[in-house]
């Protein structure tokens, strides 16, 4: 295993100035920076698990997720990761602070944020995209916070990293599933979460990038959100059919499925109408082996709340921000045969 003494030797710098940089001190000019954890990476160094421990005890990092999860069984397993990281973490003295909202509430997810961004080292969550959560993650950022998004982006902000899926490519395959399902002839309806979501807006861009490029019979008619849950979905659905009594075809873009589902039984009893979703929750097999929904996309809700608190923990430990700006699960497809 290489040494800090062998990387000093490589470098020409200090076993000090190694420390320094690896250990995330500071003190240390970017130039010998950059030589020092080229090197480290280059001859596979890893810090000693007891001493890492012991450092991040001197330091007590607490790294805060915040989730507008509350009622949408989505995140129970995105909040399965971040507990499965913090068990990990648990020799590193690491403190773990989850909280959850109910909502797209601009106001409650900054006062959130307040809070629970005056003791956090690192701070993790869903952000709506609006400037002025941009302007509180800024606010953060500036004071040493390290802020990572969690399976939505924000736009213009100073956010190290985003930790989800890519929106956009999920809402091009869902177009493309259902494309093949009508035989690309299709009157449609999108039932979004928020349109202050960033991620719910790109599956929307994903999904008619390709209908207008490859499907000219789909007629889109008419958008409503659900807010991610049962009761709007249910209400905006219905509004939806009776307004367009002909659309054949629904795009699920995000929570509140139950709800919309019920509403297609109810207003349209008898129609078989196409139905697109996301994510694999025990109410999306419920309505998939009824017969409502034909196919989901799913998105590793597990993988994206542990990769985050990991990524915070690895960035905090080593003073350095993450490799890349994005961590991207990949989208898998669901049908009633693979569940």
């Amino acid at each position: 295993m290489a040494t800090i003494k062998q990387i000093s030797e490589l470098s020409g710098v200090s076993r000090g100035t190694v420390d320094r940089v690896l250990n995330g001190r500071g003190h240390v000019s970017p130039e010998k920076e950059r030589l020092v954890r080229s090197i480290a990476e280059q001859v596979g160094y890893k810090p000693n698990r007891a001493g890492k421990a012991l450092a991040a005890r001197k330091k007590s990092y607490i790294i805060s997720v915040l989730l507008a999860s509350e009622g949408n069984p989505f995140f129970a397993e995105v909040i399965s990761g971040v507990h499965a990281a913090e068990r990990e973490l648990h020799d590193y003295g690491v403190k773990v602070v989850l909280r959850t909202l109910k909502g797209y509430d601009v106001d409650a997810q900054i006062a959130a944020l307040t809070e629970m961004g005056a003791d956090s080292s690192a701070l993790i969550f869903n952000p709506i995209n609006t400037p002025e959560v941009a302007g509180k993650i800024n606010e953060l950022a500036a004071r040493g916070v390290q802020v990572y998004t969690l399976n939505t982006d924000i736009e213009n902000c100073r956010r190290l990293c985003y930790v989800g899926s890519d929106y956009f490519e999920g809402g091009r395959i869902a177009c493309g599933m259902l494309g093949l399902m009508t035989g690309g002839v299709a009157n449609v309806g999108i039932l979004t979460g928020s349109v202050h979501i960033l991620g719910h807006k790109q599956r929307i861009d994903g999904f008619l990038d390709v209908m207008y490029k490859k499907y000219p019979k789909f007629r889109f008619l008419s958008i409503m959100e659900t807010q991610d849950d049962d009761m709007i979905g249910f209400e905006s659905t219905r509004k939806m059919l009776t307004d367009h009594p002909e659309i054949d075809t629904i795009f699920l873009v995000a929570a509140g499925i139950y709800g919309v589902c019920r509403a297609v039984q109810s207003f349209l009893p008898g129609r078989r109408l196409h139905i697109v979703s996301f994510d694999h929750i025990p109410q999306t097999e419920e309505l998939m082996r009824a017969g409502l929904i034909h196919a989901t996309i799913c998105q590793q809700p597990f993988a994206q709340g542990y990769e985050a608190v990991k990524l915070a923990f690895n960035s905090l430990m080593s003073g350095a921000p993450p490799k890349k700006q994005q961590f991207i699960v990949k989208n898998d497809i669901r049908i009633l045969e693979n569940l």
